[in-house]
C-alpha cells in the first residue's frame, strides 16, 4: 500500500516564481507553468544562475524551459522581493557539485 502524502504537489507553486537546483548542480529560475506526475517542469522565462569564486553570479537567459523529473533535486519558492534585493554581481560563490547517487 502506498503511504498517503508521501509526496508533495507542485500544485501551490503553479504561476509563482521558483527555483529548481538540478541534480548536476544548476540552478535555475523563473516561473512555474506546468508539471506532471513524474515532476517533469515546465519553467516560463527561465534563466541560469551561473556561479563563481572569481566572478559575479552569471544569469543565462533560457526562455521557455523544460526539465526532466528525474534531474529534479530540489524545487522551491522564490522570495521575490528578497530577491530583487540581492547584488548578484557582487555575490561570490561556488557552483554547487553534482549529486552523487
Amino acid at each position: 500500500m502506498a503511504q498517503q502524502g508521501a509526496t508533495t504537489s507542485l500544485a501551490p507553486l503553479m504561476d509563482t516564481t521558483i527555483s529548481v537546483i538540478t541534480n548536476d548542480g544548476r540552478n535555475l529560475v523563473g516561473m512555474l507553468r506546468g508539471y506532471d506526475q513524474t515532476n517533469n517542469l515546465v519553467i516560463e522565462d527561465c534563466h541560469e544562475r551561473v556561479f563563481s569564486t572569481m566572478t559575479g553570479v552569471e544569469l543565462e537567459p533560457l526562455g521557455l524551459y523544460m526539465v526532466r523529473g528525474d534531474n529534479v533535486a530540489v524545487v522551491g519558492e522564490v522570495d521575490e522581493d528578497l530577491d530583487a534585493a540581492i547584488d548578484f554581481n557582487a555575490l561570490r560563490a561556488a557552483p554547487l557539485k553534482p549529486m552523487r547517487q
